[in-house]
């Protein structure tokens, strides 16, 4: 994964921060536009889990912080609901000059309202996605409601909320009652997905049902069951990200590109710092990641670089058999190969007892189903070892490396 920090002028000309990912290959299929919740920043947690399972398939994810929250510049407390979706605006200009315009939206909480107001404006935008957002931004004041009787007579009130205190003052709530969501979702011209757990205590499921059933077709619900409000594990909000790309690819055009800009090689690595051992690939035209079991400091989040170099020589030796046997019209239903690695010592070896006797080893065993005789069986065993990266694995290899400027 790679980052650009950004920063564009909102529409009362104050500076708001930004933080632009991209996919490994730093060419996104699309543009994602995100909404963080109600007084986060774009660095809370659930934002960055699911903008990161969002780049991980091929998507650059767009995320900043509101007026007056994080790094943006601004007074919170002279905000409002209207000001956040002129935020989404702004944010989605600066896309549509810079990079390439948003085709997808995705908001959280209060978030998730904002980006269905902001559909109006931006005809770019081909799919919505809501989580655990209220069916009617009014929804809030019952996160003010001992603070608004306050809020109502003084003309503003310091609320503490999550831990922080913020000045809302009467305005804010003023603008909410202006907003009628399930109005601006009926006319809503994009695809849409609600997300929302059941057991959310802070914006009821009732609010997904609310927005549902004022949307037209195309439209989904995805239950996020066991899932508080605020998203606080990562596995949960990960598992957010793919499901929101895996439904969106119906709505969206999405264009492989074979290899990377300004590159010639077919697949390519990419380790952040904070990452640990969970490493994002792009493998010719697809998304993975690589990472280490929980055992030796990993998040066992995907396969061990030599998993996938033992699936190398398991698809190749698979692909191999299933081709020659259909040039012999040969009849194999199925070839299986199960391969693992590890260090052995070499089977002539005379001096087994030292350590630096032992030499990489795959251990490969085949299951063939179909018609076939032994003397069938016996060739295709023997065609095995002659897939190409089998013999690459037996043949002098080098790895030439240069830096990158």
């Amino acid at each position: 994964m790679d980052f650009e920090k950004i920063t564009f002028i909102n529409a009362d000309g104050q500076e708001l921060s930004g933080r632009l990912e991209l996919p490994v290959n730093k060419q996104p299929h699309n543009y994602v536009l995100f909404a963080h919740c109600f007084t986060c920043t774009k660095n809370f947690s659930a934002t960055k889990n699911i903008s990161r399972a969002l780049t991980n398939e091929g998507f650059g994810v767009l995320r900043f912080d509101f007026t007056g929250l994080g790094d943006s510049e601004g007074d919170f407390e002279n905000t409002n609901f209207s000001g956040n979706v002129e935020d989404l605006v702004c944010a989605a200009n600066w896309l549509r000059d810079h990079k390439q315009a948003p085709t997808l939206l995705v908001g959280h909480s209060l978030g998730g309202a904002a980006v269905i107001f902001a559909k109006e404006q931006l005809p770019n935008v081909k799919a919505v996605v809501t989580i655990a957002a209220p069916s009617n931004p009014t929804h809030v004041k019952n996160l003010l409601k001992s603070n608004i009787e306050e809020i109502e007579e003084q003309g503003e009130a310091t609320v503490n909320l999550a831990g922080r205190d913020f000045k809302i003052k009467k305005q804010f709530l003023d603008d909410l009652e202006t907003k009628s969501l399930p109005q601006i979702v009926s006319k809503l011209n994009a695809a849409l997905l609600v997300l929302h757990s059941p057991q959310d205590t802070t914006v009821g499921i009732i609010n997904a049902e609310e927005i549902y059933k004022s949307a037209k077709h195309p439209k989904s619900f995805i239950t996020l069951d066991g899932a508080n409000h605020l998203l606080m594990e990562k596995e949960e909000s990960t598992y957010i990200g793919k499901v929101i790309a895996g439904w969106s690819s119906r709505y969206l055009d999405i264009k492989q590109e074979t290899f990377v800009v300004n590159s010639t090689h077919q697949v390519v690595a990419s380790l952040d710092a904070e990452s640990g051992f969970t490493t994002q690939l792009k493998l010719g035209n697809h998304y993975s990641q690589a990472d280490e079991p929980k055992t030796v400091g990993g998040k066992d989040l995907g396969p061990t670089p030599y998993d996938l170099v033992s699936g190398g020589l398991s698809a190749c030796t698979a692909m191999t058999i299933q081709m020659y046997a259909k040039r012999k019209k040969w009849h194999v239903s199925n070839v299986e190969v199960h391969t693992s690695y590890s260090r052995d010592h070499a089977i002539d070896c005379e001096t087994c007892e030292a350590d630096d006797m032992k030499i990489d080893t795959f251990k490969r065993e085949i299951k063939l189903e179909g018609e076939l005789d032994d003397k069938q069986i016996k060739r295709l065993l023997q065609i095995a070892d002659k897939c190409p990266v089998h013999k690459t694995l037996h043949s002098k290899t080098q790895v030439i490396t240069t830096l990158i400027e």
